[in-house]
This record gives structure tokens, sequence and C-alpha cells, in this order.
């Protein structure tokens, strides 16, 4: 047992209730492990802020059904308490079919694969939906009930009524759901005081936020008194479950690995770095922004996304940095940059206010922001042998960025298409020098562990040639 915490659209406060609840549970000393549906970086943040623990990413599409399952069932049985944060509305999926087929899924139309209640049946949880009451009073019934008698197979366990005005309010709120004996798990007020920043491309990551522990403390005070405690601990509670063995990893030989993580470059999917330690990698965490130079002794790089063009003029000030990190890539250092990371190996970052900022300069391009959002899943079919996977091979992937490139790659990595059909979306990815992997599309290695072993056994021949960086 577990809970999901899911809109009825998006917008209505999943995020806000869910870090309400994990931040009342810290305060009662409670071990709760939380999940967020879909290939978002920035609320895992916040959970993890909150909790302590890594939060884990749950896409079947960037991995497979059976790994949403198993990496669900293999955290949870790690703590007390169990809560998976919902993407969108509750039904808000993708179409997959017989195009949109990956990581041998059964070819069916599911109009909300990938959507909060598929993940709901997939792990057999119960629901809560949060509605906004801020525009509505009678018509909140008539929500609840299309949501509990849309899909028989969810099961509604109540709803969080928020963003709600005033005691006259709350009374037509509740005599209006009466009827459907649903219920209110919670009751969350208009809150002034309580507000997350955000930006071009959401929530403002919880590096950049200096009073984020005020706030914190704010939501587990509101979450001690809004939330039915008594009806809501059983459903939250993790159940020992059988757990089938993954398959072992057989670690390589040892290799340090310098990750860039800091307010610049902070969107990595906990399970890859995972992954990388358990095949034998040392990850050695630095900052392009503070640093002085790249790290010691290492053998090979990886640059994860994030907000390059917010700090843009302080990673052009860092020259020694940007110098070392074009020398050691030169030089045949195995990188992977995913994104933000592919930004800062270009000539230039050009902001929104059309300032240019020098990069490291391993790409013979500049990365421009600009209001158009490209956003989606995306399938890529390798179109060369490269760092990390060979040519034909189909990777599922996921793209969110306000940035396009001045130039693109003679060779490129990829030609990706829709996840979810046919559309062509371009040839993309930058595979030159050989030793770098240089794409917009984020992966989630977790069901292509080949891709990880591909990287470090090429950072072991870094390694053995005795170039140590």
């Amino acid at each position: 047992m577990a809970l999901v915490i899911a809109g009825e659209r998006s917008g209505v406060g999943k995020t806000t209730v869910t870090l309400t609840l994990l931040a009342s549970l810290r305060r009662r000393d409670r071990l709760v492990q939380s999940f967020k549906v879909g290939p978002d970086y920035i609320d895992p943040m916040f959970h993890q802020h909150v909790t302590g623990r890594a939060c884990r990413n749950l896409d079947p599409v960037l991995t497979s059904e059976a790994y949403v399952q198993q990496c669900f069932t293999r955290h949870s049985q790690l703590s007390e308490y169990s809560l998976v944060e919902g993407v969108m509305g509750l039904f808000d999926g993708i179409g997959h079919g017989e195009l949109g087929m990956g990581h041998g899924q059964e070819k069916q139309k599911l109009t909300d694969f990938a959507s909060t209640a598929h993940i709901a049946r997939l792990l057999d949880l119960p629901v809560v939906v949060v509605i906004d009451c801020s525009r509505l009073s009678g018509s909140v019934a008539a929500i609840a009930h299309g949501y509990r008698s849309f899909d028989p197979r969810i099961k509604i366990a109540g709803v969080v009524l928020n963003r709600v005005g005033s005691d006259r309010h709350l009374s037509l709120l509740k005599d209006s759901l009466e009827p459907l004996q649903l219920p209110i798990l919670g009751v969350m007020r208009r809150q002034d005081n309580i507000t997350i920043p955000d930006r071009h491309l959401g929530l403002v990551p919880t590096a950049e936020l200096p009073e984020l522990n005020a706030l914190i403390d704010r939501l587990a005070d509101l979450g001690d008194t809004c939330f039915d405690w008594q009806r809501l601990l059983p459903l939250l509670k993790s159940e020992p479950l059988s757990l089938s063995a993954s398959a072992s990893l057989s670690p390589l030989s040892p290799v340090r690995i310098a990750v860039a993580r800091d307010r610049a470059f902070n969107f990595y999917y906990q399970d890859n770095l995972d992954l990388l330690q358990q095949l034998g990698a040392e990850l050695v965490f630095w900052s392009p922004l503070e640093d002085a130079g790249i790290p010691k002794d290492i053998q090979g790089m990886y640059f994860g996304g994030g907000f390059p063009e917010v700090f843009a003029q302080q990673l052009a000030e860092n020259t020694s940095v940007r110098h070392a990190v074009k020398t050691a890539i030169l030089k045949g250092m195995p990188t992977v940059a995913e994104c933000g990371g592919l930004m800062y190996l270009c000539d230039q970052i050009i902001d929104f206010e059309g300032k240019s900022w020098s990069m490291a300069g391993v790409l013979p391009t500049s990365a421009v922001m600009g209001g158009r959002l490209t956003l989606g899943y995306r399938r890529a079919v390798a179109l060369q042998d490269n760092l990390l996977v060979k040519a034909n091979t189909t990777v599922y992937g996921h793209e969110f960025h306000r940035s396009h490139l001045t130039l693109t790659p003679t060779q490129p990595l990829f030609e990706t298409s829709r996840y979810d059909c046919e559309e062509n979306m371009g040839c993309e990815g930058w595979g030159l020098p050989a030793n770098i992997h240089a794409s917009y599309v984020h992966q989630h290695w977790g069901e292509s562990r080949e891709i990880p072993q591909q990287f470090l056994k090429e950072c072991l021949k870094v390694a053995s040639s005795g170039t140590w960086i």
C-alpha cells in the first residue's frame, strides 16, 4: 500500500499538497519514500529536500511498465511510508499504439499511457484527487463523481479540497460532496504566504531558494492541521511485498567520473547515478560555477541538464574551467552532455536578453534562448556508432528546453520522432569528437543498462592508456 496524489488537471496544487504531506510526515520523524510520475527533474528535488531521500521517477516511456513496478517495489520497501506525486491531470497521458512501441509493451492503444492513472493501475495503488476549489462550489461534486466513475479500475480513496476561501465556501463544498460519500481527506485554505517561484521551465530549483527551509516549515505547520491523518496514515503505509530478483550487474574496473552538479547543472535521474556506481564508477561531484578546475585523476565527465543560461555570465567568467573542459575533451576524455550540458559545450550561450557568453567551445555552434518551448517524448534512432550506443539502436528520451542551436551537426547522433506517432522531429545530437555524446534528449538508463556500461568501457580505455586528466 501507498498513496498517489493526483490532480483533476495541471496547476491545481499537486506539488504543494505532496510537499505538505511529506513535510508533516518528516516532522513526525517518519521515514518516507517519494516518487514522481513522468520525466520531471525539479519536483523530485523538492521531494528530496524534504525527505532526505532521493525521489524516484516512474515513467514507462523512458523505461518500461515492468521497470516502474520493480523500481517502486524496491524503494518503497526501504521506508515506512510511500507517496507518489502524479503528473498533469489524473488521466492525461499520451497515445500509445503500435507506432509507439518501446521496451516490449503490449500492442494495444492506451490513450492514458504514462498518465497518473496508468501508474496507479500498474502499482495497484489508491488515488487522492486534488481539486482546485477557488472558482467552484456545487460543481465540485460533478468533478469528483466524474473522476471516480470514469475508470472503475482506479480506486479513488478521497479528495483534497485546495484553495478553499472561507468557512461558508467549505460548507457549500461539503454539502455538495455529501451524497457521494467520498472522503474529504484534506482541506487546504488559500495560502498567500506559501508560494514557490517559477520561471521558463517550471519551478525554480531548490538550490536557488535560500528561504526554502522556512517554506517547508510553514507547509509542515499546515499539514499538521489540514489533513485527516487517521484516514491517511494507513493509506500511506508501505507494506512488505515480494520482490523478484533483478538482474545483477557485473562491476567493471574502477573509474572516476566527474559529475557536474551545482545550480547550473542539476538535472539527473538518481537511477542513472546509481547504475554508474553499481558498475564500478566513483562519482566525483564538482561545480563548473565555483571550482577552479575540473577534478583530478578522472576518466570521464557527465554534464546533466539544468539552467546554464541563468548562470551564463558566471560560467563564462570561470575561464580556467572552460579551458580545462575543452582541453580534456580534445585529449579524448569520454563526455556525456545532456541538454544544459550540451549548451555548455557550445561556443556561446545567447541569453533571453540577447547577450552572448563564451562557453567551453567544444561544439562549433551557439545555443540561443527563445520563447519557443520544445517539449515531448522522443523515439531516437542512432545514425552512427557513438559513445553510448551502436548505429540503428533505438532509445527513448524526453526533450524540454527553450533554446536552439545556430548550426546543426554535419553528422548528427540521432534521427528523432515523436514517441506516439511517426511525426519526424529532425536530426540532432553531436558526436564529434567521437568521445562526446551531446544531445538535447534526456535519457533514463534504467531499462538500458548497456548504455552506462558502454560509457564506462570507454572511460576504462582512458585509464588503461595512462591518460589521467
